[in-house]
C-alpha cells in the first residue's frame, strides 16, 4: 500500500480543479484536520489492512496448502501472486471510477467479494475452488477497495498530507500481524473435527474482514465532486527513457519482493525444522516492521533527500539481503534475515509511487502513469513467486538458486532505477528526486 502505492494518484489533477471538476461550484480547500478528514485515515488505514496486509500473509496459506494439498509449492504460490495481481491490475479501473464519483459504490462491491472470497476459502477444498475463492475473487475486491478509499485521503490534506497518507498506509503492517496471528494460533484451538481446524480459523478472519469493511464503509466519505477522467494509456510516456527504465526496474521489484514473504514460513519449517508458530512469526515480523520506517522515510523522502534517491538504496538493500539469505543456515540468522528484510522491502514498497513526479513535468499525467506503472508491474507478483517455487522444485528443495535469481533481480532492478535517475539529473549526486 505506504505513502507507498497511493500519493501521486491523489495528486493527479487535483491542482487545476477549474479544468478538471464537473461541477460549476467552487469548492472549499481541504480541511486539514476535523473529523471526517481523519475518518478517511483510519477508513483507508483499514483498506490498507485489509488488501496489502492481506496478500502479505499469504505465507501462512502457503505452508499450510503445501502440507494439504497434492500440487507443488510453484503450483500453490500461484494463489497469492494471482491475488495481488488482481488488486494492482483492477486498481487502475477503480481508480478512475473514483473521479467518476463512484468511490463508494465501488469500494461497496469490493467489500461484497473480499467478504465473500474469505467465506469460500474456508469451504474450498480442492485446489481450483481455493483459487478462484482466493485468488481472484479475494483479488479483485481488494483491487476495487484499496486505490479509491486510500485516494480519498489527500482531498481532505495538505499541510499534512504526507503524514496522513503514509499513516493509512501503515495499515499494511496492521494486518499482516493480525491475519497470520488467527490464522496460525486458531487452528489448534478450534479443532471440533479432525480437519475443522483451518476452515473455522478462516471463518473467524472472515468476520473480521467483514467487520473492518462495514467500519471502512460507515467511515467512507468522497468530498469532490466528479470529475472527468483521461484516458487510460498515455503512449508517449512509452518514448521516454526515465519512465521506461524506472517502470523497468519496479517491475523487477515486485516480481522478486513476495518471494520471502510467501517462503518464509516454509524454509523454516522445511529446511531448519522449526515449528510452524514459529514460522508464522518470521511473517508477523516482516510485516510488522514496515509500521515504525513508513512514516518517517516518507517524510524524509518528502522533506529533504526526495523519494526515488530513498528508493534505489532500499531496493539495492532487498537485493544483498536476498543474497545473504542463502548464508542463513541457524534460527537466530533467520530472524535477523526477517528483521531486516521487513525493514528494506516496506522501504521499497512505500516509496515506488513516490518517484513519478520526478518523470513527469506535467502533473495532471501522474494518476495515468501510476495506473500504467500498476499495469505493467501486476504481472511481476503473478508470476516470480512461481518462478521461484519452480526453482526450488527443481532443485530438490534447496533454496540457493531462487534466492540467486530474486538477488540478481533486485539488482536489475537498482541498475534501471539508476539509469533513470541519471537521464533525469545527470551526475549530479545532490540533486532531489
Amino acid at each position: 500500500m505506504t505513502k507507498h502505492e497511493h500519493e501521486p494518484v491523489q495528486a493527479r489533477g487535483r491542482g487545476d480543479q477549474a479544468t478538471d471538476i464537473t461541477s460549476a461550484a467552487p469548492v472549499p480547500p481541504p480541511p486539514d484536520g476535523g473529523f471526517h478528514a481523519w475518518a478517511q485515515v483510519v477508513s483507508g488505514h483499514l483498506v490498507v489492512a485489509l488488501t496489502w496486509g492481506y496478500a502479505a500473509s499469504f505465507g501462512v496459506f502457503q505452508s499450510h496448502y503445501e502440507s494439504t494439498l497434492p500440487q507443488s509449492p510453484s503450483d500453490i504460490s500461484w494463489i497469492g501472486g494471482f491475488q495481488v495481481f488482481c488488486l494492482l491490475f483492477i486498481s487502475t479501473v477503480s481508480g478512475r471510477a473514483t473521479d467518476a464519483g463512484m468511490a463508494r459504490p465501488v469500494v461497496a462491491a469490493g467489500a461484497v467479494l473480499l467478504v465473500l472470497g474469505t467465506f469460500m476459502t474456508s469451504l474450498a477444498t480442492e485446489y481450483w475452488q481455493i483459487f478462484l475463492a482466493q485468488g481472484l475473487c479475494i483479488g479483485l475486491g481488494q483491487g476495487l477497495m484499496w486505490l479509491p478509499s486510500v485516494t480519498l485521503i489527500s482531498t481532505y490534506f495538505m499541510r499534512l498530507r504526507v503524514f496522513a497518507v503514509t499513516t493509512a498506509a501503515t495499515g499494511t503492517s496492521t494486518g499482516g500481524i493480525i491475519f497470520p496471528a488467527m490464522i496460525q494460533y486458531l487452528i489448534p484451538k478450534i479443532v471440533l473435527t479432525p480437519r475443522s481446524g483451518f476452515p473455522w480459523a478462516v471463518r473467524c478472519m472472515g468476520f473480521v474482514v467483514l467487520a473492518m469493511a462495514a467500519v471502512t464503509l460507515v467511515l467512507l466519505r468522497p468530498r469532490l465532486p466528479p470529475r472527468k477522467s483521461g484516458p487510460l494509456v498515455e503512449w508517449s510516456a512509452f518514448k521516454e527513457p526515465a519512465y521506461m527504465l524506472f517502470t523497468l526496474g519496479v517491475f523487477h521489484l515486485y516480481w522478486t519482493l513476495y518471494f520471502a514473504f510467501f517462503y518464509i514460513q516454509v524454509y523454516a519449517t522445511e529446511v531448519l525444522g522449526l515449528s510452524e508458530d514459529s514460522g508464522a512469526t518470521l511473517i508477523i515480523i516482516i510485516n510488522a516492521l514496515g509500521m515504525p520506517v513508513r512514516a518517517p522515510l516518507g517524510y524524509l523522502a518528502d522533506r529533504y533527500v526526495g523519494p526515488l534517491n530513498c528508493l534505489i538504496p532500499c531496493v539495492a538493500l532487498c537485493g544483498i539481503l536476498m543474497f545473504a539469505w542463502a548464508a542463513v543456515h541457524t534460527t537466530v540468522e533467520l530472524y535477523v534475515f526477517a528483521v531486516f528484510y521487513g525493514l528494506a522491502s516496506a522501504a521499497a514498497m512505500a516509496l515506488f509511487v513516490g518517484t513519478v513526479p520526478s518523470l513527469t513535468k506535467d502533473l495532471d499525467k501522474i494518476g495515468t502513469r501510476v495506473g500504467m506503472a500498476l499495469t505493467i508491474m501486476s504481472f511481476g507478483p503473478l508470476t516470480g513467486p512461481s518462478v521461484a517455487g519452480t526453482l526450488i522444485a527443481r532443485t530438490g528443495g534447496k533454496y540457493l538458486a531462487a534466492q540467486m535469481w530474486a538477488g540478481a533481480a533486485l539488482i536489475v532492478a537498482v541498475l534501471a532505477l539508476v539509469g533513470a535517475r541519471l537521464i533525469i539529473s545527470g551526475p549530479h549526486v545532490r540533486a532531489k528526486l
